[in-house]
């Protein structure tokens, strides 16, 4: 089918200007995570008004088809009537009580379910949190202090984990925070990711002292990175050998590239598992998880300290319940696949007409174009992506209402609200995009 050809539209910011300069007075750089400040493409970002379904639409009146699902967690759309219904119930009951309810259980015998490596879990609000929980959990369990983590995998702004950092940290340049003490370096090792021989060169370089390997099976923020076949399966084998434990975040990937995550994609599974985004349903939440025998190590009931007052939180509970409500219906993942492999499809042409250095990654629905001539398979093939060129086509699309990741360093998701019209539209604007940008 031909699609028509869109037209750039006039094209301007004032009311967000506005709000940018307004945010940045009372703000650091004007927003609450660095991922949305358009470092990596320049310029102000457009402030957020609405959303419904698959659509963005800003205070300047400008209406976007939205690839980053408020970075992953929207992979049934903007403000889902069985979301909205459930959350409007449980705010009419309590925001929050400091207190149990029945809900929490309900939404971790639904992951227990879900996810094959985990026997119980804890909710906590975050990513950030649900990683740096796992890492407690690993060095308590074990006795061994050391972590093993791959370049270019962000899982979050705890110290040790700020080493070599995807996501933000490689867009800003910053893949060391200050902040970050010597210490807190000195027990994270660094390996390349797909490379499952320098993981073993650590392991035995550093034996009896590496309590996790941990890292994102199929990487996200340096792009849509895929793990080469047998990699994690070699990552598993490995940590077995040496007593270590394999943690698998899957904060992006949980509930997206299939109900039970990457673990259940690609048959691996891991000692912990880290959750967020889709669980919270655009709520905040996340959770961790393993066997009963390692979880029975989490306070109240072992010595491994972790709590929270809005961990389990009425209103996100609610929502992630919907959520995963949903993406059991029939077909929820086959159309996923189907979508984002008809966006896949059509930027692979889009850019090979237009003569861009190029390559398109997918998993499910996760995806990325990025400007590099060949396969991307870890950090240092991401950083050699043409990021000009990326920053050119990001504001081409923008301005034909297309809202993509503000960085090649990130992936983009599609959602159930997509339909086939959204993808259409969206590769029609990259053609036109791409011989802009080129231009």
């Amino acid at each position: 089918m031909t699609t028509p050809a869109i037209s750039r539209p006039d094209y301007d910011l004032p009311k967000s200007s506005a709000a940018f300069a307004r945010a940045s007075r009372v703000i650091p750089g004007g927003v609450n995570s660095p991922a949305r400040a358009f470092g990596a493409v320049g310029g102000e970002p457009p402030f957020m008004a609405r959303a419904e379904g698959a659509y963005l639409h800003d205070v300047d009146g400008h209406r976007y088809v939205d690839y980053i699902g408020s970075w992953g967690p929207m992979i049934v759309g903007h403000v889902h009537p069985k979301v909205r219904a459930a959350v409007t119930e449980a705010l009419a009951l309590g925001s929050s009580f400091g207190a149990p309810t029945e809900r929490e259980a309900e939404i971790a015998e639904a992951v227990v379910a879900a996810v094959p490596s985990i026997e119980m879990c804890r909710f906590v609000s975050s990513g950030t949190e649900a990683t740096m929980s796992a890492i407690r959990l690993a060095r308590g369990y074990t006795g061994r202090d050391k972590i093993v983590k791959m370049a270019g995998c962000y899982h979050g702004h705890a110290d040790s984990l700020l080493i070599q950092a995807g996501s933000a940290a490689t867009t800003l340049g910053v893949p060391n925070s200050p902040g970050v003490t010597a210490g807190a370096a000195a027990d994270t090792l660094l390996s390349p990711f797909n490379d499952a021989a320098a993981v073993e060169a650590l392991l035995e370089a550093n034996p009896g002292q590496v309590a996790a390997v941990l890292l994102e099976p199929v990487a996200g923020n340096m792009g849509l990175v895929p793990p080469e076949p047998g990699y994690l399966q070699a990552l598993r084998d490995l940590t077995t050998k040496h007593g270590t434990l394999l943690i698998f975040d899957e904060v992006m990937t949980g509930f997206r590239l299939a109900y039970g995550g990457a673990q259940e994609r690609f048959g691996v599974s891991p000692d912990i598992t880290a959750l967020g985004k889709v669980i919270g349903g655009g709520l905040p939440a996340a959770a961790y998880g393993a066997s009963r025998e390692i979880m029975a190590k989490v306070s109240p009931t072992g010595p491994i300290y972790q709590a929270g007052t809005l961990s389990g939180n009425p209103l996100a509970m609610a929502a992630g319940l919907a959520t995963l409500e949903i993406l059991r219906e029939p077909g929820a993942y086959d159309r996923l696949e189907a979508l984002t492999a008809r966006l896949a499809d059509g930027l692979e042409a889009a850019a090979r007409e237009a003569g861009a250095p190029h390559v398109v990654q997918r998993v499910g629905s996760m995806i990325t174009l990025f400007f590099h001539d060949g396969p991307v398979r870890d950090y240092e093939d991401a950083k050699g992506s043409d990021t000009a060129l990326f920053a050119r086509f990001f504001w081409e699309m923008l301005a034909r209402g297309v809202y993509l990741p503000c960085s090649q360093f990130e992936a983009a998701f599609v959602s159930l609200a997509h339909t086939e019209a959204d993808i259409d539209h969206t590769v029609a604007a990259a053609r036109e995009a791409l011989a802009a940008a080129l231009g």
